[in-house]
This record gives structure tokens, C-alpha cells and sequence, in this order.
């Protein structure tokens, strides 16, 4: 279990600014929070060091590079067991394809994030990197028809549980 850091207000001012545009300068952080430039970069590489600050990404559009399907497969493995699990997820990680993996508890083992061309790329994802494998026992395919992001991950306020 990941245990959490302690953040006062100024850290939380940074977090939510650079969660809001990750590319505000040192100099434009310090001014809206109040701090000068060298706290306030102190402040973002303690941050990065301790972990809250996992890096930085660029988020492209799956439609504009011709994979405008998007699908969540859910896959059971059988057995589950780790010799074969680890290399099924180093596959499923490495495929073009993949946009997340996640490892569940419950019926299914892992739910998979997947945007490809079209339906027909699809079926063949599906039968030659999921099914085709001997620790598949099951897929399940829904598509995606539409999604949205959510509002960036904020601490919880001081006193609150989570």
C-alpha cells in the first residue's frame, strides 16, 4: 500500500495549477501562488522526488491517428497463475494497440483499453493477440462510444477520509 505524503496549502495550489496545464512555467506558478521562482521550483522537484508528481504526458487523439475505435476488453486468464501472467501482461503492454491495463479482483482478470481502426481490426486483435494465447480462457468486447475525462485528482481536505 502506497502511503501518503503530507502536502500543505502552497503544494496543493501547485498540484491543482499544473494539473490544470502541466506546461505553467516556474515563473507563472510562483506568481499565482504566491511564492518566489526558487521555492516554488524547490517545492515541484520535492514533489516529483516524493512520488505525487508521477511526470508529465502528452495526450493525443486515437480518431486523428486512424484508430477512431475504441474498446474495453475484459479477459480472464486461466490458471492464473503468476509464470503466465506476467508474460501475458508484457505482451498485452507492448501491443501498439493497448491504452491501459488494469488487473482486477472478480470474474474477470484484466480489463483492457484498446483503440484501434475499425471493427475489422478489432476481430483481428481479438483473435490473434488475446484469444490465440494458450492463458486465455475468455474475452469480453464492449465498445466504447463516447468518454470523457474527469477532474483532476485533488488530496482529500485536511480531517476528510477517504
Amino acid at each position: 500500500m502506497t502511503t501518503s505524503v503530507a502536502l500543505d496549502p502552497v503544494d496543493l495550489h501547485i498540484l491543482r495549477l499544473l494539473q490544470n496545464d502541466a506546461r505553467t512555467t516556474y515563473r507563472e506558478l510562483a506568481a499565482e501562488v504566491g511564492v518566489a521562482a526558487s521555492t516554488c521550483l524547490d517545492r515541484v522537484a520535492r514533489l516529483r522526488r516524493s512520488g505525487v508528481i508521477l511526470g508529465h504526458q502528452l495526450r493525443l487523439d486515437p480518431g486523428k491517428l486512424g484508430r477512431g475505435l475504441e474498446a474495453l476488453l475484459s479477459v480472464q486468464v486461466r490458471p492464473h497463475r503468476r509464470e503466465l501472467v506476467g508474460p501475458f501482461v508484457e505482451r498485452i503492454r507492448a501491443l501498439p494497440e493497448s491504452r491501459a491495463l488494469f488487473h482486477l479482483a472478480g470474474p474477470e482478470d484484466y480489463l483492457v483499453h484498446v483503440a484501434v481502426a475499425d471493427t475489422a481490426d478489432l476481430q483481428r486483435l481479438v483473435l490473434d493477440e488475446f484469444t490465440a494465447r494458450r492463458e486465455v480462457a475468455r474475452v469480453e468486447t464492449r465498445l466504447i462510444f463516447q468518454q470523457w475525462e474527469c477532474g483532476p485528482l485533488l488530496p482529500p481536505a485536511s480531517g476528510v477520509k477517504s
